[in-house]
């Protein structure tokens, strides 16, 4: 019996660094504990023996008890002093979308150059989103926009970030420098380098003597931030039916480099944004005095910045939800 006690003490002593204070008094003095056990052990001694074992058990749980009880007291402490409301380490829960990434980024480096971030409706009015930027109903440039109608032929899903630019040009606060990211809307199928939604990045700058050096600049001083100093690029002229003259900044392809592939479409060059100076019409149709102002506007497509960035080489993956890229 002496030695049954000692194994039950030094098993208790290993039990008090695992389990907690509720735990212990469960498993030796509970109902059906280790205590308990040992008492009905004790019955079936002969007399002599049992009064021996008896004063050992009865040692043994007051022990326990006692140790029990300690513990309590001491945990009840901690309770009184642990303080609630000390914030916990933030963990980890996830990752911000490509888009997200390159918009912000986008909007730092140019809101150092002193430009402001503008926001407008995604359902849009056709006045908005065409009209005032030099497309009316009859121009052929509306066949190449595939809109969708929400309620045609005045309410529609915007195709293009620069009804932003159009609603800014009409406050009139001028001078103005804005950059507009958002979701824009055509009807197309989708493909590697295409889809019915995606990410534009609308940018203006309006002022006296402003000229299409100051957007080539810009061009090549945004693309080398957000994609890479060695990065190639080419100016050709284009036609936008919201900007005269119009051009356009291609980058040779960072996943072929120049010798032609799917993504650039067998031609080494991704074209990556439009635009250049406002066209005279957006100016009249603001209130603006052209003989005063001039300004520039350009559009860049968030969608292939970020596949060119991060490597993504499916456009159609960053909406799926399970996006792995380098």
């Amino acid at each position: 019996m002496k030695y049954q006690s000692r194994n039950i003490l030094e098993q208790f002593q290993k039990d008090k660094l695992d389990l907690s204070v509720d735990e212990l008094h469960i498993k030796y003095l509970g109902k059906k504990g280790l205590l308990n056990q040992l008492f009905k052990d004790i019955k079936n001694l002969d007399l002599e023996t049992k009064k021996e074992a008896a004063k050992e058990a009865n040692l043994l749980k007051s022990k326990i008890e006692t140790n029990i009880t300690e513990l309590r007291k001491i945990g009840s402490k901690t309770d009184e002093n642990l303080d609630l409301t000390i914030p916990v380490a933030s963990t980890k829960t996830g990752n911000l979308h490509p888009i997200t990434l390159i918009t912000r980024d986008l909007n730092n480096f140019f809101h150092y150059f002193g430009f402001s971030v503008g926001d407008g409706p995604e359902i849009e009015e056709d006045y908005y989103n065409f009209e005032m930027m030099g497309v009316p109903k009859d121009h052929p440039a509306r066949e190449l926009q595939d809109t969708l109608y929400i309620l045609e032929p005045e309410i529609l899903l915007r195709t293009q970030t620069s009804s932003i630019e159009a609603r800014k040009l009409k406050e009139r606060n001028l001078p103005m420098r804005y950059v507009c990211p958002g979701k824009v809307f055509r009807n197309e199928t989708s493909n590697k380098t295409n889809g019915a939604l995606f990410h534009q990045y609308q940018g203006f700058y309006v002022d006296k003597n402003v000229t299409l050096g100051h957007l080539k600049w810009f061009f090549t001083k945004t693309l080398k931030h957000i994609i890479g100093p060695n990065v190639v690029i080419r100016f050709r002229t284009k036609y936008y039916p919201e900007v005269e003259p119009g051009m356009s900044p291609d980058i040779q392809c960072t996943f072929c480099h120049g010798k032609g592939c799917e993504i650039c479409k067998q031609r080494g060059w991704i074209e990556i944004a439009g635009g250049v100076m406002i066209h005279p019409s957006t100016f009249d149709k603001a209130g603006i005095d052209r003989k005063i102002y001039s300004g520039f506007a350009f559009g860049f497509g968030l969608d292939r910045l970020a596949m060119t960035r991060f490597g993504i080489k499916d456009l159609r993956t960053m909406f799926t939800g399970k996006i792995v890229y380098k």
